[in-house]
């Protein structure tokens, strides 16, 4: 075979590994686009999530739940279509995912994290999601509520790293150790603050339906 054919196939099939790789998500909104990238160290979120991206599962569900200065959530398919009385948050599949809930990872601005409903083992639900917005806190309230957590957890402290970003680009430090993150926003943070200032009528379900329209595995640049 020809040496220059070779050496195209090669860099082809590199090429499509290394997209087959791509752990960055493209959210479509009906507000903007967001780009997420995953964690690879929280593997089992992370493949999931792209699985559910892979099959269409994300096409066409809500933001059920807007809190601003808190987060933004999706994830349920019986929001797909959904109608205007619909109370949506309980649908997803029939499996949780065990918890990866790590230290080095924390409730800053633009993470992507796991939703679930109250388990001794933190498990997260399958397939519903949030979006961290959150508040900027001052030294002060961050160690109030290190000292409260520590009531409860003696060994609780949060690193130097999570109060450089609470107390500058902010984020929901309540919920440390208690969801597992596993990614975070790298394309569009304004596309969050714009879903989170919507209106939203009681249940925090968006007066005007916010819409997932699309989501899809984000290619790598060639140089990544």
């Amino acid at each position: 075979m020809n040496k220059n054919i070779m050496l195209l196939l090669i860099l082809g099939l590199l090429t499509a590994c290394k997209e087959e790789k791509s752990m960055k998500v493209l959210l479509e909104t009906s507000e903007g686009d967001i780009v997420l990238q995953l964690y690879e160290d929280t593997p089992q979120h992370s493949e999931n999530f792209l699985k559910l991206v892979k099959d269409g599962y994300y096409d066409g569900v809500i933001f059920h739940r807007v809190i601003e200065g808190f987060m933004i959530q999706s994830g349920d398919p019986d929001s797909k279509n959904p109608k205007p009385d619909g109370h949506y948050g309980r649908g997803g599949p029939s499996y949780k995912i065990p918890a990866e809930i790590l230290p080095g990872h924390h409730h800053k601005k633009g993470v992507l994290a796991a939703a679930r409903t109250p388990n001794p083992a933190k498990e997260s639900s399958g397939s519903q999601f949030y979006i961290v917005q959150g508040n900027v806190f001052d030294a002060e309230e961050m160690k109030a509520m290190e000292e409260n957590r520590k009531a409860v957890n003696p060994d609780f402290k949060f690193s130097e790293e999570a109060i450089k970003n609470y107390t500058t680009i902010g984020g929901t430090p309540h919920l440390d150790g208690e969801y597992t993150v596993f990614g975070e926003v790298i394309e569009g943070l304004e596309t969050v603050d714009k879903i989170a200032a919507t209106e939203t009528q009681p249940g925090d379900r968006p007066v005007k339906d916010i819409f997932i329209k699309k989501a899809s595995i984000k290619k790598n640049s060639p140089d990544k």
